[in-house]
């Protein structure tokens, strides 16, 4: 038995659709080819996804390609139970999956949807959003998925699995062209190297001038400049197998700036000097600092199979992982500082080093009895350093401008003030787990499966801030977003008095699951779980951090989700279709709720209450004739907050209860078709896809509506027989529809990603074999 080493896979994934439309033009359709299997490592062995009783999504490398899904950022296109919270800077963006996830800014809290890369789970949400390079395949695993996976996989996980070594020569070149000026380039080259070892090496490098144009600097925006490698090494020998993998990637991003798109007023108006009320179609803004993100990337994994007591598999997985991200913030959004609106630059760097071990026993499961168990050790280590700086002026002796603003004098530096502030940030998180399931089978057709997960976790924080000063006299000053209080807090309200917080917390868990899956034949599964998920405790250490009240440590998160699924295929194999029904009830929701510090009512992030997320999906899959292919999906959620905590001045319930969470769409859906034919010496591939996201809110509350959208793909390509060189050029949204993936401040901040505008672009794609 081999585990995840060489996961062979050859198929397109599973998405969802009309299966009803699907059943009737299978009846009129002949039919010569099947749906492929797929094999996953979704339970860490590996497993024919159709075998699986949990709601899972695997998508190849290939069909990454072919839809141009070049980051996770993208993954919601293919897989409709998943949408993506996009911040200024990947430090501070989050995946959300079935309408739950973790948005905060501060430095010690986790993810509430985990990204394992090759068997190592990623500290930080930011980490997982570098370029999705030569991948075998990726799982997402929708709900809880701590008994085999750990504690911050509350709300689900994404697995990315790499291409490895083969057994003879391969080389791979693909180069991309698209409208923008947008270049993508990649190469790979593997084969053997000596007797039971291969290895497989991977460059790549892209570049985008932007889709947002900044005229204070007469340039676009919102574009990148990405480059990376990596390497791996494959042994495959007698009882054995390892894979060693070193991996570095880069990024120098001029991303993500907030664009205006309603008045903030007359004269802010005109001072931005560009037609401000156009919504969601705003591509102009006007910035004096131009919003970047730099991320830094590299990593070492090993991955060791021994085959030992001769039915059983041990797994021995090392990992190493360093994260460096610099943010660039321009937080005003105006090119200059005037009288009663004040300039605000941000500059932060957070570095993340993690190191974890995991050890597995996986037996024989080919027996009626099988499992595995294990344990894991890791520890990070998230260093932030952030500065604030501020120009403020409530008076000016220059002149009113045309806008009828008066800039401040910068010149001046006595009505005209600098308020400054610098914090630094260390945060320490160690985890210890023993896990264990195991699956009986009753018969060939009835088997439960239990599992359970201990869990120790360890969190310190470190962080110090002065109060504010005035950059050009050093003397005590606050502004806007720079307090006057130390990071401590005073004595009088309960703080140290010094400039330094600290704080510790450790916790300990028992999370697991229980399911049953009955399978009448071998095309045709039921099953049914229940799950006890797990998120540790946290802190909210961000650069404004105060002592006591956020000094004050933050809960676990507690989830209990039930889900009931069928896995199916009909007509030999040429239909699929796996459906999904689930409820997932979160208890001490981490969360920004309503507190009170000393007789004033702030928002922190606390555990804020009881949320709950319900719905059901279904994936489909229709292959009638050989070379086409039709799919489909549809996800419903109404994930929404039970009960927050009463407000703490008055005691009432939270205006909140009752409303949908952030992020969270209630419809999803996605159709799409790809169809190859042999043309004799040629051979013309034709794709189409479309995807629809509901109506959704960025904030708590209901705050910054999101319409929905539908966006329409195509390509269309041509190749040589073999399929050793094709070129495909591609129609991204054709109809050239807008939308926002962010909404802050009722449309005065709003993130437009690339895919918002309509934009065509060509493939040139190249193999060796």
């Amino acid at each position: 038995m081999k585990q995840s080493i060489k996961a062979v896979i050859s198929t397109r994934p599973l998405l969802a659709g009309s299966s009803l439309a699907m059943l009737a033009l299978a009846m009129a359709t002949p039919a010569h080819a099947q749906v492929e299997e797929i094999v996953v490592t979704a339970q860490k062995v590996e497993e024919n996804v159709q075998d699986i009783p949990i709601a899972i999504t695997a998508i190849t490398g290939d069909k990454l390609a072919e839809t141009g899904t070049v980051s996770l950022e993208n993954i919601g296109k293919l897989v409709p139970s998943v949408t993506f919270r996009k911040g200024t800077t990947s430090a501070n963006s989050a995946i959300i999956m079935r309408g739950v996830g973790t948005i905060t800014f501060s430095v010690a809290a986790e993810p509430s949807v985990s990204t394992v890369v090759d068997g190592i789970v990623l500290s930080r949400s930011g980490q997982a959003f570098s370029d999705l390079l030569d991948l075998e395949r990726i799982e997402v695993l929708r709900g809880p998925q701590g008994t085999l996976f750990g504690k911050n996989a509350s709300a689900g996980l994404v697995n990315m699995v790499s291409k490895g070594g083969t057994d003879s020569l391969e080389a791979d070149l693909r180069a991309e062209y698209y409208e923008g000026d947008e270049y993508r380039a990649k190469a790979s080259i593997s084969g053997p190297i000596a007797q039971d070892l291969s290895a497989r090496l991977t460059g790549f490098y892209g570049s985008y001038d932007g889709n947002i144009n900044n005229t204070f600097f007469d340039t676009q925006v919102n574009g990148y400049e990405h480059y990376g490698a990596r390497g791996i090494v494959d042994y495959d020998g007698d009882g054995a197998r390892l894979r060693i993998i070193a991996d570095f990637f880069k990024a120098n991003d001029d991303c993500c700036a907030d664009v205006t798109g309603v008045s903030r007023g007359a004269v802010l108006d005109a001072e931005l000097g560009f037609p401000v009320a156009l919504g969601i179609e705003q591509r102009t803004v006007n910035h004096n600092l131009i919003t970047e993100t730099r991320d830094r990337q590299w990593s070492l994994t090993s991955n060791l199979d021994v085959d030992i007591l001769n039915d059983h598999v041990l797994s021995v997985i090392l990992g190493y992982r360093n994260w460096q991200n610099t943010e660039i913030r321009e937080g005003d959004f105006l090119p200059r500082a005037i009288v009663g609106t004040a300039q605000l630059h941000d500059e932060g760097f957070v570095t993340t080093d993690q190191m974890s071990a995991e050890i597995r026993l996986a037996s024989d499961q080919a027996k009626p009895f099988f499992y595995q168990v294990g344990a894991f050790i890791w520890h990070s280590d998230n260093k932030q350093d952030f500065t604030r700086r501020d120009i403020v002026c409530a008076s000016s002796t220059l002149p009113l401008a045309a806008s009828g603003a008066r800039p401040c004098n910068l010149a001046d530096n006595v009505n005209t003030t600098r308020p400054t502030a610098t914090s630094a940030s260390d945060v320490n998180s160690s985890n210890l787990a023993f896990f264990g399931q195991a699956t009986y089978r009753f018969t060939d057709q009835l088997s439960v499966t239990g599992g359970l997960r201990w869990t120790r976790d360890v969190l310190s924080y470190t962080h110090t801030r002065a109060p504010g000063v005035n950059a050009v006299t050093g003397l005590p000053l606050s502004g806007p977003g720079v307090s006057g209080n130390p990071a401590g807090g005073t004595i009088a309200n309960g703080g140290n008095g010094t400039n330094t917080s600290f704080g510790n917390s450790s916790n300990n868990n028992i999370s697991g699951k229980v399911s049953a899956q009955f399978e009448p034949n071998d095309d045709l599964l039921f099953y049914g779980s229940f799950t006890r998920g797990y998120k540790g405790p946290a802190f909210n250490v961000f650069f404004n951090h105060t002592a006591p009240n956020n000094a004050v440590p933050i809960d676990e998160e507690l989830s209990d989700a039930f889900e009931v699924g069928m896995k199916s295929q009909f007509w030999d194999r040429k239909i699929q279709v796996n459906t999904a029904l689930f409820q997932a009830t979160y208890d001490g929701f981490q969360a920004n709720n309503f507190i009170l510090l000393n007789n004033q009512l702030i928002t922190n992030l606390t555990n804020a209450g009881t949320v709950r997320t319900k719905g059901f999906e279904v994936d489909a899959l229709f292959a009638p004739i050989e070379g086409l292919s039709l799919n489909g999906s549809v996800a419903y959620a109404d994930a929404r907050v039970l009960r927050f905590n009463p407000n703490p001045r008055n005691n009432d319930p939270d205006a909140r209860n009752g409303t949908r969470l952030p992020l969270a769409p209630k419809w999803s859906w996605n159709v799409g078709g790809e169809y190859e034919a042999d043309l004799g010496a040629l051979k013309l591939y034709l794709a189409s896809a479309f995807n629809h996201v509901g109506s959704q809110f960025s904030d708590l509350g209901e705050g910054g509506p999101l319409p929905s959208y539908g966006i329409w793909n195509a390509s269309v390509g041509v190749g040589d027989a073999d399929d050793k060189y094709r070129l495909t050029f591609h129609a991204r949204n054709i109809g050239d529809t807008s939308y926002a993936l962010l909404n802050v401040s009722n449309g005065q901040r709003y993130q437009i990603p690339r895919d918002a505008d309509r934009y065509f672009g060509v493939t040139l794609s190249a193999k060796i074999r």
